[in-house]
């Protein structure tokens, strides 16, 4: 199995070699702008190869682009335009009267601003002794000395020969500090994750009020996402007065707090995330995929806090973090989820009456935390998957059939699970 990390590597420059950088991005970037109406102007072009034709020579001669940068800019651009192809063909909101707006994505070439270039590892970038990596700019080859997270320059000490692939790297330069960093990607060999080597199974149900809520068979925790919610809004205030304002400085202001932010969420999510996985645990998560088009929320308020937690990232954090430690994660269907009893398997929306935190089934009358009650029936669902897969061979909670069939007829089958303390995760070949 193999894992996909980013190393963050700072680098050492000087007052030239930051200048023969910076020379570098702005070029990059141009490059970009350029290709992007190029593409947008003979019939919005997705195709990588047609567009590396129509505008290499010129991004050599103009723009004095090394070989390799001249062909990552058409892809970049290309990747672009087949992405906002793809929104195009799902953006259904409208049809289904979710909003009134019409997606504008393609109404004009896009406009690239971050300051970022894509190097390829052995041709525009590559390692040397001594903590040092030699790059390509504009004048030619420059090398560096960097720094990084310990456990990463580790990873790229060993190479090849432990296991590790370095892929293409982005050099980034923050606008706070004015440093330059290189994102390396790392492809990172981890064991293979079997039936026979999972030693429990962990459901987390993902929400507002608490961020997280997992549990396995004999321990349970809480995540609570009041206060992080609380300083997320607080956030949300003061941006929204720095964009009333309207100077220079205060949309200065307001881009700092955003970075702030961003990072603020992305260290929850990372602490979270380290608590949460085991090793040799198969974590089942909700998928939320659509979920905002799935569901809708009265006032501004809500809405907006509902779009800005990152699950996703959350999600992918556990998802490689899992896998660093002999673990696993997965998706299963988050219908009825809040819904349904664990203890007698009944669905009622009066099960959880007025959205509160207790869940009181009308069937058997079962109560407990609704959060809890989630938890538990994702947990079930990560269970019957693992018995699939012990039984297929195969990790998924699809079945074959079109997808209303293969949900319906998994739905169908998770109203036969209920809940039991004395039930234990067995080895393979004892049965269930």
């Amino acid at each position: 199995m193999k894992t996909i990390l980013t190393a963050k590597l700072k680098l050492h420059t000087t007052a030239e070699s930051d200048q023969s950088l910076l020379n570098t991005v702005r070029a990059y970037q141009k490059a970009l702008n350029y290709t992007s109406r190029v593409a947008f102007e003979n019939g919005k072009m997705s195709n990588q190869l047609k567009l590396h034709g129509l505008v290499y020579p010129e991004l050599r001669e103009r723009f004095a682009l090394p070989s390799q940068l001249a062909c990552s800019v058409s892809r970049q651009v290309g990747a672009t335009f087949k992405g906002l192809w793809t929104r195009v063909k799902h953006a259904s909101h409208q049809q289904k009267g979710y909003t009134r707006k019409r997606y504008k994505g393609l109404d004009k070439a896009p406009v690239f601003t971050a300051n970022t270039t894509t190097f390829t590892y052995q041709r525009d970038y590559r390692f040397k002794a001594g903590q040092q990596v030699s790059i390509t700019t504009l004048e030619g080859p420059v090398v560096f000395s960097y720094e990084g997270y310990t456990k990463h320059l580790d990873l790229i000490q060993k190479g090849s020969s432990g296991g590790v692939t370095c892929g293409a790297a982005k050099l980034w330069r923050d606008p706070g500090s004015k440093k330059f960093y290189l994102l390396v990607s790392l492809e990172v060999e981890t064991p293979d994750f079997t039936p026979e080597t999972v030693k429990g199974i962990k459901g987390a149900d993902l929400g507002e009020r608490f961020l997280v809520v997992t549990t396995p068979r004999n321990k349970t925790q809480f995540f609570p996402g009041g206060a992080i919610c609380h300083k997320g809004e607080a956030f949300q205030r003061v941006r929204s007065r720095l964009q009333t304002k309207g100077t220079r400085g205060s949309r200065r202001r307001w881009r700092q707090l955003t970075l702030r932010e961003r990072r603020f969420k992305a260290d929850v999510n990372h602490r979270i995330a380290k608590a949460i996985v085991e090793p040799g645990f198969l974590i089942g998560l909700e998928d939320l995929t659509r979920i905002r088009e799935r569901t809708r929320m009265r006032g501004k308020q809500n809405r907006r806090r509902r779009a800005k937690w990152a699950f996703a990232e959350l999600g992918a954090f556990l998802s490689y973090k899992a896998q660093l430690v002999g673990g696993l994660t997965m998706n299963v269907d988050a219908d009825y989820t809040s819904k349904g009893c664990p203890n007698c398997g009944h669905v009622s929306d009066k099960n959880r009456s007025g959205k509160g935190l207790t869940f009181r089934c009308e069937n058997c009358g079962f109560t407990l935390h609704a959060d809890l009650g989630g938890t538990r029936n994702v947990t079930l669902r990560t269970l019957l998957t693992r018995q699939d897969w012990m039984g297929t061979g195969l990790l998924s909670a699809a079945s074959d059939g079109s997808d209303s069939e293969a949900k319906a007829k998994r739905l169908e089958r998770f109203l036969e699970l209920r809940w039991s303390f004395r039930s234990k995760l067995r080895p393979l070949g004892r049965g269930r």
